[in-house]
C-alpha cells in the first residue's frame, strides 16, 4: 500500500494548489519536486550581484490577486505580504508622455481625452461585474456559467482580435497603445481572434484588484503555499525528480507538468489517441528575459512611470502589433514590445540601499536562440534616456535557459501552451474533464489545462476537485 493518498509531481503554483486542496479535504499528500526549492515559475534569486533579488520567471501577479482559490487561503499568516504600487501600469509614449492605468476606471478614462467615454464603456461594466466573471474566466470554459449575461457581454468583445477592437473602440494613440500592451500578454499576434480577451481581463483586474508585487520576491508566494500545505500535514520533497509514474504507488497522481513531460512520464501506458493529441499540443512563442542590477531608478522621461510596478515599453498600437506578429512568423522584432517590472521602487528588500532591480522580457519564436539584449535595452533607452549608464550587471536568459531551469517552459513558452482559441477550449485535449487522463487516478494540473497560464492556482485546484469527485 502507498504511504499517501496522493502524490503531486511538481511544486509550481498549480502543483501546490492541488496538494493544498487535497490536504484540505483530508487526504495525505506528498509533493515531489525535481529542483532544490519549491516554486516552479515562482522562484527568486541573486541572478546578477549579491544582495539583488530577482524573480526568475513571474514577477507581477494580477491573477493571484484575482484568484478565488488563493483568497480562500490564509497566506498572510504564512509570510506572504502584497505590495500594491500607486499605479498598476504605465505605458510610456514618445515625447515624454505616458498612458496610465489607475485603479479607478474614471481616473484612467479622464486622462485619455477623446477616448474617455469609450474607455468607460469598455471597462466600467467589466470592473463592476468582475466578481461574477472571475469564476467563469478562471475555470473550465466548457461548463455552464453561473452568470451567463455577464459572460456574454465579455465574450462579445473578448472574441475579437485585439488590434481591430482597439481601432474600433478608441480614436487616440494613448488609449490604443494602452490596450495593445494589455492584449500583448496573450503572446499571440494581435490580429488573432480572441486576443482582445487578454486585454480586457488584464485591464479589468488592474481596476478591480490591482497588479500587486509580493514583498521579497515571487518565491514568497511559493514559500507561503508550501508552509500552508505543511500546516495541513502535507509533505514536500525537493531534489526528488520523478522519471516515470510507474515509480509512484499512490492511488491518485496529479502532474503539474507540460503535455510533453506527461508523455515522457507515462510512456506507452497512454492510449494511442490521447498520446497523439498530446503530441500535437501547440506551444506558444518563447520569451527572452533580462534582469538588471541598477545604480539608480530607471530615468523615465514620463515621470509618472516611476509610480508603476509594471511598465509596457513598445510605443504605439501599430508598433506593438508588428512586434507581436513577428514571433508567430519565426522572426524577431528590432523594436520588440517589452514587459518590464521595477519592484525595488516599492520593495526595499530587493536591492542594497540606493540600488535597484528591473525585470523585463519580450516575445521571440519558440526555442529561438536570438539575443535580444541590445534591442530590449534600446527600447528602454528610447523612453528612459540614460538607462544604459545605470546598469551594474545583467542576467540574460533565452528560451533554452528558461526551459533548463523549468522544463514546463517548453521552448521558453511561459503560458503552458499557445492561447489560440481552439486550444483554450480544448486544453490539452477535448474532454468532458480536461484534467483527467485516460489512466485511472492520473490527472494533469498544470497551466496546460484550463484556465491556462498565470499565477492563480486554479488549474491545480480544479484538477484536485476533479480527483476528489472521482473518489
Amino acid at each position: 500500500m502507498s504511504d499517501y493518498d496522493a502524490v503531486v509531481v511538481g511544486s509550481g503554483p498549480n502543483g501546490l494548489a492541488a496538494a493544498i486542496e487535497l490536504a484540505r479535504s483530508g487526504r495525505s499528500v506528498l509533493v515531489r519536486e525535481r529542483a532544490e526549492a519549491v516554486g516552479g515559475g515562482l522562484r527568486s534569486g541573486e541572478l546578477t550581484l549579491p544582495g539583488f533579488v530577482h524573480d526568475l520567471c513571474s514577477a507581477v501577479h494580477p491573477l493571484a490577486a484575482a484568484s478565488p482559490f488563493f483568497r480562500m487561503l490564509p497566506l498572510a499568516e504564512h509570510g506572504l505580504e502584497w505590495i500594491e504600487p500607486p499605479l498598476p501600469l504605465a505605458h510610456p509614449l514618445d515625447g515624454g508622455e505616458a498612458a496610465l492605468l489607475r485603479r479607478s476606471v474614471a481616473e484612467t478614462a479622464d486622462a485619455l481625452g477623446p477616448d474617455a467615454l469609450s474607455y468607460r464603456r469598455v471597462f466600467e461594466a467589466l470592473a463592476a461585474d468582475w466578481s461574477q466573471l472571475e469564476g467563469s474566466l478562471l475555470g473550465p470554459l466548457a461548463r455552464i456559467p453561473r452568470h451567463p449575461l455577464a459572460l456574454a457581454r465579455f465574450g462579445l468583445s473578448g472574441l475579437q482580435p485585439a488590434a481591430s477592437f482597439a481601432r474600433r473602440r478608441f480614436e487616440g494613440g494613448p488609449a490604443r497603445a494602452l490596450f495593445a500592451g494589455l492584449a500583448a500578454h496573450s503572446i499571440l499576434p494581435l490580429e488573432t481572434l480572441g486576443s482582445a480577451s487578454f486585454g480586457l481581463v488584464l485591464g479589468t483586474t488592474g481596476h478591480a484588484v490591482g497588479w500587486p508585487l509580493p514583498r521579497g520576491g515571487s518565491q514568497r508566494i511559493a514559500d507561503a503555499l508550501a508552509s500552508y500545505l505543511r500546516s495541513l500535514g502535507g509533505e514536500i520533497q525537493t531534489d526528488a525528480p520523478v522519471e516515470s509514474i510507474d515509480e509512484l504507488s499512490a492511488p491518485t497522481i496529479l502532474c503539474d507538468v507540460s503535455p510533453r513531460q506527461l508523455l515522457r512520464l507515462a510512456g506507452d501506458r497512454l492510449p494511442p489517441r490521447y498520446r497523439r493529441t498530446l503530441e500535437r499540443f501547440r506551444y506558444g512563442s518563447g520569451v527572452f528575459k533580462l534582469d538588471w542590477a541598477l545604480a539608480a531608478p530607471i530615468p523615465w522621461a514620463a515621470p509618472e512611470c516611476a509610480e508603476a510596478g509594471t511598465v509596457h515599453v513598445g510605443g504605439t498600437l501599430e508598433e506593438i502589433t508588428a512586434s507581436e506578429r513577428a514571433p508567430a512568423r519565426g522572426e524577431t522584432s528590432d523594436r520588440p514590445f517589452v514587459l518590464l517590472a521595477q519592484p525595488s521602487l516599492f520593495d526595499a528588500s530587493r536591492a542594497p540601499d540606493g540600488k535597484h532591480t528591473a525585470w523585463a522580457y519580450c516575445h521571440v519564436p519558440n526555442g529561438s536562440d536570438a539575443d535580444l539584449t541590445e534591442a530590449i535595452e534600446r527600447q528602454i533607452e528610447r523612453f528612459a534616456p540614460g538607462f544604459g549608464e545605470l546598469v551594474l550587471a545583467r542576467s540574460v536568459m533565452g528560451p533554452a535557459d528558461l526551459e533548463c531551469r523549468n522544463p514546463n517552459l517548453v521552448g521558453g513558452d511561459i503560458g503552458g501552451g499557445s492561447n489560440e482559441l481552439r486550444q483554450i477550449l480544448a486544453r490539452p485535449a477535448l474532454r468532458i474533464d480536461p484534467y483527467a487522463t485516460p489512466l485511472e487516478g492520473v490527472y494533469l494540473c498544470s497551466a496546460s489545462t484550463p484556465p491556462g497560464g498565470g499565477v492563480h492556482g486554479m488549474c491545480g485546484y480544479l484538477a484536485a476537485r476533479a480527483a476528489l469527485r472521482a473518489g
